[in-house]
């Protein structure tokens, strides 16, 4: 899955979202891209836009409309 979080600048924000994303079941293999604010992962489970804004907003950031 892929997703994009608006306001990463530094590791630490990629560390915070990978550690929010993982809190989620059934989430593994999070790759964050700070470039481009792109981040992926695998999923067990589906994941709803509802819980990845709310676990994206928990870490301090903002998850961007899917396009």
């Amino acid at each position: 899955m892929e997703i994009t979080v608006k306001g990463m600048s530094c590791g630490h924000c990629a560390a915070a979202v990978t550690k929010a994303l993982e809190e989620l079941s059934g989430v593994s293999q999070v790759q964050v891209d700070l470039s481009s604010g792109r981040v992926t992962f695998e999923s067990d489970n589906p994941v709803s836009q509802e819980d990845l804004a709310r676990i994206i907003k928990s870490a301090g950031y903002e998850l961007a409309p899917a396009q």
